[in-house]
């Protein structure tokens, strides 16, 4: 009987606070940053991604906070979260009606 290999690498995205905003933010396929997890690029490779994330960390001007967030893609192909946490995450503040979810109603989104 084999034993998982838990040293294999699984899909993340790259995900950060935005200085500004405070909001979360996700490195999207654009080679950019985007507020909503699903325009989140799907990292498939462990050196890419620890290279994203050596540069995000090393961007204070414009994010704080960097991390590698486990993902899967969705039925459409996108990013979904796995964990609870990003699933709240994507919603943003949840004090009030504003930020990604007054966005969100209103059709605009972007950083």
């Amino acid at each position: 009987m084999s034993r998982p290999d838990n040293n294999r690498f699984t899909p993340k995205i790259l995900t950060a606070y935005d200085l500004l905003l405070g909001d979360a933010i996700y490195w999207s396929a654009r080679g950019d940053w985007a507020r909503l997890f699903a325009d989140a690029r799907l990292l498939l490779d462990a050196q890419e991604a620890e290279g994203l994330l050596a540069a995000a960390q090393s961007d204070p001007g414009h994010v704080f906070g960097a991390y590698l967030v486990d993902a899967a893609p969705g039925p459409d192909g996108r990013p979904q979260p796995t964990h609870f946490r990003e699933e709240f995450r994507t919603t943003g503040p949840s004090n009030l009606f504003h930020g990604k979810q007054a966005d969100l109603v209103q059709g605009s989104a972007d950083v």
